[in-house]
This record gives structure tokens, C-alpha cells and sequence, in this order.
């Protein structure tokens, strides 16, 4: 498996995998423009030449960035691909000297086992005020906020 920066003729697998994730109501949608936009925040896993998991970093300010879009191909599902997913965006956190990175997520075990914790999203204001603000489930969000401390390499 490899892990990578996402290219263009990547963006109908991402779409696709957001797709089937939102449909379950477990990811928020995302369209063709909103994907383009963010292309560059984009990792893949690939084997085979097809694209089994995807996830992005979206920076959302100089010491806090959030982990988006993790999904993985069903049928690759607990074999380590969301994990190497999630590793790779801790490293691109660490390297762009982000010291917090979290998750808004309903896979709370999954992240606990990688040394995320739980917190408050009142303490996220800049998740709240950047995105949150604009999310149809504003006020009904089930989602657990999660972060973990990235050192910075030094």
C-alpha cells in the first residue's frame, strides 16, 4: 500500500468514497468544486492502482488543524489503512509546526487507539466559527471532538 498527496485523476474515487460514507449519514457531503478546491489537502492510500482510503488536513489556524474526509474502502476496512491514513496527517501536521490536530468524528475508538483524547467542542472555536456554523446538524451534531498534541519536529 502506498500512501501519497492526491492528483487530479484521484478526485472521482474521493468523491465516490465521501459519497458512500455520507449516504450512511457517518461523513458530511462533499461536491466536485469543493474537492477540486482541496485537492491539495487530499492523501490516498493506494494498492493496486485503485485508491482504497482517503483522508485530508484542513488547516484551521496557526495551532490547530483538523483530520476530514477519512474513509476507507469497505472492503479494506480494519486493515490498517485508516490507521497509516491518519499517521501520514499527524506527520504533515508535525511538519508544518501545527501543535494540535483533531477530529470530529463517530470512530472514537479508533481514534483513542492512535492517542487522540476527547475534549469539549466549546473549547474548538475556530472549528465552531469556521465550519460548524454552516453544518445542517449545528445543532444536533453527535459527533465526538477528539485531538491529540503534535510535537513539532525541532
Amino acid at each position: 500500500m502506498l500512501i501519497r498527496k492526491a492528483v487530479m485523476s484521484d478526485t472521482e474515487s474521493i468523491y465516490q468514497l465521501i459519497s458512500e460514507y455520507a449516504k450512511e449519514g457517518k461523513l458530511l457531503p462533499r461536491t466536485y468544486p469543493s474537492i477540486y478546491e482541496n485537492l491539495q489537502s487530499f492523501i490516498v492510500a493506494v494498492l493496486d492502482n485503485e485508491v482504497i482510503g482517503i483522508s485530508s488536513l484542513t488547516i484551521l489556524d496557526r495551532n490547530l488543524a483538523e483530520v476530514r474526509s477519512l474513509a476507507v474502502s469497505p472492503a479494506y476496512v480494519g486493515k490498517g489503512v485508516g490507521k497509516a491514513l491518519v499517521k501520514q496527517i499527524i506527520k504533515e501536521t508535525e511538519n508544518l509546526e501545527i501543535t494540535k490536530l483533531i477530529s470530529l468524528t463517530y470512530q472514537v475508538e479508533f481514534f483513542s487507539k492512535l492517542g487522540f483524547s476527547r475534549v469539549d467542542k466549546n473549547e474548538l472555536p475556530q472549528k465552531m466559527w469556521k465550519d460548524c456554523i454552516n453544518c445542517p446538524k449545528l445543532h444536533s451534531c453527535d459527533e465526538t471532538a477528539m485531538f491529540i498534541d503534535v510535537l513539532p519536529k525541532g
